[in-house]
């Protein structure tokens, strides 16, 4: 079985990505149910069981079971490129009850009392969900989110340059296997069958660390979304920067060789000082040092500043 969405031209050329962290944080509601699942979020797994015990997860775990539908409400796509999670959960907290409610009766989950009385006042039942979405975002999350947050952001600038340089084709053959592209229709491997074309509101491309392997999609009345496996989760838990080689740290000083040598993937300066563990400040200057010795360069997309490498830079981490 599988969805099917019909693209025109007017479609692939509204194509957009963005990443949330309230996607990130759900979904993780899943890796605690099923651990087995995601064994390679075991580090994470580890540094948060015992934050557990404080929080009452009971509704959440009802309406985001640990397969199947999750209510839609919990994630509304991303309303720009690099959300926050405060405006996300804002959104969360604003849903439309009846709506919320109509969802809520739609999920398959483990505790039918749960969702009764979520359902029986959606209202309350939203407020109580943003709140327990809050608390565990704040025990659980929010001191990992800057490293979820640059491998995200990798991928996206590398999936940018994919749809600048080779188009809709290259874009989403890179994608999975879940996900085909005939020209004219996306194919996507789910668990039920729907047909049409897009509802004039275009196409956002999700990139999940929590969610992979796996592909999500989310409909009218939402936006168009396809949330997709991240690349790279594997170096996600990763302690510390790439170790830099000794001739090149002895060259150019050992932080200004990691960060060179991460900029293998273009990043911001706020990427790297997240993956670095150094300020954006003093990753900043590094970064200035590498651009006058003409190893990196800046280019400006959107409101952010992207660096990578320069062809003399590639040559000189390469060595």
């Amino acid at each position: 079985m599988s969805i099917t969405w019909a693209m025109r031209p007017e479609d692939v050329a509204r194509i957009r990505f963005a990443f949330s962290p309230m996607w990130e944080l759900v979904a993780s509601l899943r890796t605690l149910q099923q651990p087995a699942r995601q064994s390679i979020h075991l580090p994470w797994l580890k540094a948060v069981r015992s934050r557990l015990a404080g929080l009452d997860l009971a509704e959440l775990f009802a309406l985001v079971p640990p397969a199947g539908y999750l209510a839609d409400f919990i994630t509304p796509p991303p309303d720009t490129p690099m959300p926050d999670f405060a405006a996300e959960l804002d959104r969360v907290r604003r849903s439309d009850p009846l709506r919320a409610g109509q969802e809520a009766a739609m999920v398959l989950g483990t505790d039918p009392a749960v969702i009764e009385r979520f359902t029986a006042d959606p209202a309350a039942g939203v407020a109580r969900v943003a709140d327990a979405l809050e608390a565990y975002w704040e025990a659980c999350f929010a001191e990992f989110w800057p490293r979820v947050y640059a491998l995200l952001e990798r991928d996206v600038l590398r999936r940018s340059r994919q749809l600048a340089q080779g188009g809709a084709h290259e874009l989403f053959a890179g994608l999975g296997p879940a996900v085909v592209w005939t020209g004219e229709r996306l194919l996507i491997d789910r668990p039920w069958c729907e047909s049409g074309g897009l509802h004039g509101d275009g196409l956002v491309l999700v990139p999940s660390a929590f969610y992979w392997p796996a592909v999500a999609v989310m409909t009218a009345p939402y936006q168009s979304t396809l949330v997709y496996p991240v690349q790279g989760v594997g170096t996600l838990w990763e302690q510390g920067p790439p170790p830099a080689p000794g001739a090149l740290a002895a060259l150019i000083g050992r932080s200004r060789a990691q960060i060179l040598l991460a900029l293998a993937e273009p990043a911001t300066t706020s990427a790297l000082a997240a993956r670095m563990a150094l300020t954006p400040g003093a990753v900043s200057q590094h970064l200035g040092v590498l651009s006058g010795g003409g190893l990196a360069v800046g280019m400006r997309l959107g409101k952010q500043v992207v660096y990578r490498r320069t062809p003399a830079g590639d040559m000189l981490a390469q060595a």
